[in-house]
């Protein structure tokens, strides 16, 4: 079977920034009561006319300036998001036509905030069984749609934009560089974290996804180092979802990663759900926080409640 390798990323925040005294304007909230609960301290929030493929195509076509890499040439196109308002056409073909590429698999990804990690391993399993040869995997999100802006405990958490990645077959005889991936989900909280009701409104049992992530979450992960053959002490980068940096930063010390850049984003892009990996990956890489070649792991948990991780090497 022919390995997959990532190639290339990007990504894309919308212009608004809105910070945390501003919210406290339109809620009974406050700056210290966010930083202490959440650690938020801006988040990006798109215009109105700005949609979920705007996002994604932005993300995409900076990942694919960056790999030097030409649109017509991708044969699979996979948008994450679980904040699209149109059903059909989805946003990957939306993104497709926009791209100009001619004849891709285009399909829409709906994990929720572990969204990116499924569709970075479904297409990593489609390269690898022959059916793709390079595909532009994104995950774009709107959550401020789904906000209600009068409920302090979910406005002060969402944040818009969308990450991309460019992942291809690699040469033959080359070892790939995304491993394999470890995903399921807990059914019995599959409520935990939810869009529902007509029009769609995030809400969620924050205790609940607390706990199940503080205490199961550190060893699903080291799980996923085992299966792609490291140790968490190895790891040069962990990305997980920026839910919460009284998660992330927790979940990277108790699985071991004792080394690696753990990714803090989520203090000034809020959640983005779907976005949140491939945003905060692209955003280390293009600091200069983490090597072409390190070995991130991203790890992706939330609505569903699904989770999906993998060890890859950053382009």
């Amino acid at each position: 079977m022919t390995a997959s390798r990532m190639v290339a990323l990007g990504h894309y925040q919308p212009e608004r920034v809105l910070t945390n005294d501003d919210l406290a304007e339109l809620v009974d909230t406050s700056d210290e009561w966010i930083r202490s609960r959440v650690g938020i301290r801006t988040r990006h929030i798109a215009a109105d006319d700005e949609t979920v493929d705007d996002m994604a195509a932005a993300a995409a076509e900076r990942a694919l300036a960056a790999g030097g890499i030409a649109a017509e040439t991708v044969d699979m196109v996979l948008v994450a998001t679980c904040t699209a308002i149109d059903r059909s056409p989805n946003m990957a073909a939306r993104l497709a036509a926009r791209l100009g590429m001619p004849a891709p698999v285009a399909m829409d990804v709906n994990v929720a905030c572990s969204g990116f990690s499924h569709a970075l391993a479904t297409a990593d399993h489609a390269i690898r069984a022959g059916a793709a040869r390079r595909a532009v995997v994104i995950g774009s999100e709107k959550l401020s749609a789904m906000t209600d802006w009068t409920d302090r405990s979910t406005c002060v958490l969402v944040g818009d934009g969308a990450g991309a990645a460019v992942v291809e077959a690699a040469p033959d005889g080359e070892p790939g560089g995304l491993g394999p991936v470890v995903w399921g989900s807990v059914p019995s909280m599959a409520s935990a974290v939810r869009i529902e009701g007509e029009p769609g409104r995030f809400g969620q049992e924050g205790q609940a996804v607390y706990r199940w992530a503080t205490t199961e979450l550190p060893g699903i992960a080291r799980e996923v180092c085992e299966r792609a053959g490291v140790v968490p002490e190895e790891l040069d980068a962990v990305v997980l979802h920026q839910a919460n940096l009284r998660i992330v930063v927790p979940v990277a010390e108790r699985m071991g990663a004792v080394k690696a850049v753990v990714s803090t984003d989520v203090s000034e892009s809020g959640n983005t759900s779907a976005a949140s990996v491939p945003l905060a990956l692209s955003k280390l890489c293009a600091s200069g926080e983490i090597s072409s070649g390190a070995r991130a792991l991203l790890f992706g948990f939330g609505g569903g409640l699904s989770y999906a991780g993998q060890v890859v090497r950053v382009p």
